[in-house]
Parts: structure tokens; C-alpha cells; sequence
């Protein structure tokens, strides 16, 4: 591949002369690899390189944006992005300040996925096959594994140069299992940044994921209704991401009357015990970096501190439209799309209450663990649970059909009155929005328990 650093490097010293407020670049290059099963079947294998990248100019407000998979003539992608945006441009300028960085940041050797050969990634795969084959009434299944490695060249017009290499490694295992025309299914996700030991050893949670989806068959169905439920750090974690962390954008908060009405800082959204906190600084995390994909550095943001909201993610313009400070959230896929602003690791900071003392005080209601899927509109959410469990007279009582959870996301900040101490982050999946999608995240919590929770089986 070409040598990027040194094209940036050359690229940068150029960025200043063009009639632009604001220019910046990305050149990247990146690796990959991806195996799925469907049922017995291996569906695919492949590995995949790619060099490219983009050119962002600001001009009176407006945007252009080239993005390319060659990096020959690189003016001319200046030339043509400066001129979009001139087209566009019809207001002032606004970027918040930050001071520019010239670093690199490298990758540990034992952080690429792409050294392991695609034959010991398959082997491992093919075990968990074998396992979740071996139960009986298994329908089907799927296991989807993907790893890449990314290094990346940021330049602007203000005179930053970083390079960042960064890793990825993602599983998600499914197993379907049917009887008399009932079907049902269980399943599990996990990734890390780049260590492919993460997903070795699995042999137990595969086999207990696939008798799950059997054991599921012969579950009674809750009974809907308003019940007191007790979130696992999994479910409760996507809760937080997807029901709260999104409104949390700026993007979307800047562009909606209705959410900067409701989204106002200094308003209570929940007891004292609560705290919610996006920050990309926390080591190992799927969503963690050190520069976002403005040269802005990683932020630890408290988005609601002792029950009152106190911060939004933000990318530099959003913070210099909304006057506040940028957080190091503006993000991308890929060198294919713009930054937008994103989350990065968000979750429930933990308090003292143990799990037994969560559940000890409930005569009857639901633990809900996992999760299958979801829908938000505004601040109504819907998600199901992957696996639930009653709890009967302060104990965790039989498995249950997987339940639906449905509510307003400020109502039930407010009705959680309990927080665990067992804080645990998810790093399975990655987040979509605006089409860029999947972006790496992982979001976390302690257990938490929410009274009178609308809970509908399925």
C-alpha cells in the first residue's frame, strides 16, 4: 500500500492556500475479514484491503465533502470539495476552538486480528458449530465473525497531523430451536479492540446459548402488564445507549424544537443515585480512541449527573452553534462518509447495592437479560429481551418467554430506585445512524431495578 503518513504529511503543508474557512483530510487504509455460518452451511469467507480517504471544506457554513479510493490528485479533491461547499455556504462559519495535534498512535502487536490466519479463526467457529449442532431440536443457527485493522491519516488546515491505527474484533452467535411448530431463539455478541483471544474459549456459552433456544419451547408467557424489573447489565446497557444516549446527540437535540425544549440542562431526569456518562477514554473499550475523527482529544462526558442532565455529545460545530464545549464525539465508519456525532462507550455508573439486595424486596416480577432488538421514536422505546426470568418473593424463580419492554425513556429514568454495583460494559454489535453503520460502541451498566415497567410477552 502506499505510504500514507508521508502523503499526509506532504498534504497538510498544502491545505492553508485554498479559499476555505476550515479544510480538513482523512487517508486511510484499512484490512479486514469476515467467515458466517447459515445452519450448517459455511456461507462466506473473505478478506479484504482498502486505501482511501476525504476532503472536508467549511466556506460561510456550507460543506463539501469528496471522498475517493485513490490518493492521486489530491488537490484537485481540495478543489473540488472547496468549490461544493462555496456553492452551499450562505451564513457564517462556526467551529469550536480546539488546538491542533501532531501525534501517532500506535497499535499493540497483539491488538491485529489480521495476523491470526483465516483457517485457526475458522477452526474456532467450526467448534462452536459442532456444539450448538449437537443439541437436539435445533433448527438452524448463525455465527457471524468480523475483524479489521484501520490506520488513518488526519490532517486540517489548522495545522493538525495524527495518525491512529485502531483494531476491531466482533462475534455474534444465534441458535434457533423448534417443536410442534413453535419456534424460538437465543443468542449472544461480544467484540474487543482487536484482541481475537476474546473470542476463544466460548465452548460453555455456546452450548448454554443453544439449550437456552430448546429450553425456551416449554416456557410459559409472562402475563402482561405493569410489573418492578430488574435489568442485567446487558439489556440495561442498551437502554441507556439507544433510549437515552441518541437524545443525547447534539445533532439531532440542535435540529429538533421539541428535544432542545425537553433536553435542557439542569433538568431533573432522575434520582441522585443516577449518573449516565459517555467517555471514549476508558482503555480496551470498543468505542474508545484518543483522537475522534476531528482531531479533537477523548473526553469523559457526565451526560446526566445525580439525576439532572448536565451534557450532550458534540462535534465542533455543534458545540460553537449550542456554545458549548466539543466532547471528541464526531465520528465516522470510514473514510467513505463525514464525521457526525456519535457515542462511544455510554453507561450507568455503579452505586453499592448488591444484586441480592436489588431483588430480595420484589414479591413477584421480571429479570430481563439480553437483548434481541429494538425501536425508539423520540423518547418512546420498545425492546425485547433475549431471556427473562420471574422473580417471586425476592428470588429468581423460572425462565420465561423473552418479554417486550415498552415505556417513555424520561418516565422510566425516574422510576429506576435502584442501582447495582456491578458495573459490566457490552461490547457485542455497533451503532447505526444517518447510514453509517456499524459504528463500534459498547455501552454498560450495573444491574438496575425500574418499578411499574410495562412488560408484554411475545
Amino acid at each position: 500500500m502506499a505510504d500514507i503518513a508521508a502523503i499526509g504529511r506532504e498534504f497538510a503543508s498544502a491545505l492553508k492556500k485554498y479559499p476555505a474557512d476550515f479544510i480538513e483530510a482523512h487517508l486511510e487504509e484499512s484490512q479486514s475479514s469476515h467467515v458466517s455460518y447459515r445452519g450448517r452451511r459455511l456461507e462466506s469467507v473473505d478478506q479484504t484491503q482498502s486505501v482511501g480517504g476525504n476532503v472536508r471544506a467549511l466556506v460561510n457554513g456550507g460543506w463539501g465533502f469528496v471522498s475517493f479510493n485513490s490518493l492521486t490528485d489530491l488537490p484537485g479533491r481540495v478543489e473540488l470539495a472547496v468549490k461544493q461547499a462555496s456553492l452551499v455556504g450562505r451564513e457564517k462559519s462556526y467551529l469550536a476552538p480546539v488546538s491542533p495535534a501532531v501525534d501517532v498512535v500506535t497499535l499493540a502487536a497483539d491488538r491485529n486480528p489480521l495476523a491470526i490466519p483465516l483457517a485457526s479463526k475458522k477452526q474456532t467457529l467450526d467448534e462452536y458449530l459442532d456444539i450448538i449442532w449437537s443439541i437436539p431440536r435445533i433448527q438452524t443457527s448463525n455465527i457471524n465473525y468480523s475483524d479489521g485493522r484501520k490506520r488513518t491519516i488526519y490532517v486540517n488546515s489548522s495545522g493538525s497531523n495524527i495518525e491512529q491505527t485502531r483494531s476491531d474484533v466482533t462475534l455474534r452467535v444465534t441458535a434457533v430451536a423448534t417443536k410442534d411448530g413453535e419456534t424460538q431463539q437465543s443468542g449472544f455478541s461480544l467484540g474487543s479492540r482487536g484482541n481475537f483471544e476474546s473470542i476463544r474459549g466460548l465452548h460453555r456459552q455456546v452450548k448454554e446459548t443453544a439449550q437456552r433456544a430448546v429450553d425456551l419451547l416449554s416456557a410459559p408467557q409472562v402475563k402482561g402488564g405493569e410489573y418492578t424489573v430488574v435489568l442485567d447489565p446487558v439489556l440495561a446497557g442498551v437502554f441507556v445507549h439507544e433510549a437515552f444516549g441518541h437524545l443525547s446527540e447534539s445533532d439531532f437535540v440542535y435540529e429538533n424544537d421539541r428535544m432542545r425544549e425537553i433536553m435542557t440542562l439542569g433538568k431533573e431526569f432522575g434520582s441522585t443515585e443516577l449518573n449516565i456518562v459517555d467517555s471514549a477514554i476508558i482503555p480496551e473499550l470498543r468505542g474508545s480512541f484518543k483522537y475522534d475523527d476531528e482531531g479533537v482529544p477523548a473526553t469523559k462526558t457526565y451526560l446526566i449527573r445525580e439525576g439532572k442532565l448536565v451534557g450532550r455529545l458534540h462535534s465542533r460545530e455543534t458545540a460553537a452553534k449550542m456554545n458549548e464545549r466539543p466532547t471528541g464525539n464526531a465520528r465516522a465508519i470510514s473514510s467513505r462518509y463525514p464525521p457526525i456525532v456519535r457515542m462511544t462507550n455510554t453507561y450507568i455508573e455503579p452505586r453499592s447495592t448488591s444484586f441480592a439486595d436489588i431483588i430480595s424486596g420484589i414479591k413477584e416480577g421480571v429479570y430481563a437479560k439480553n437483548w434481541y432488538g429494538g425501536t425508539t421514536s423520540m423518547e418512546m422505546f420498545t425492546f425485547s429481551a433475549g431471556e427473562a426470568y420471574m422473580i417471586r418473593d425476592g428470588k429468581i424463580a423460572e425462565l420465561v418467554r423473552p418479554v417486550v419492554l415498552t415505556g417513555n425513556v424520561f418516565t422510566t429514568l425516574k422510576n429506576i430506585d435502584a442501582i447495582g454495583n456491578d458495573l459490566d460494559m457490552n461490547q457485542g454489535g455497533g451503532c447505526g445512524k444517518a447510514g453509517q453503520s456499524p459504528l463500534p460502541v459498547s455501552n454498560g451498566s450495573p444491574h438496575i431495578r425500574i418499578k411499574h415497567c410495562l412488560v408484554g410477552g411475545h
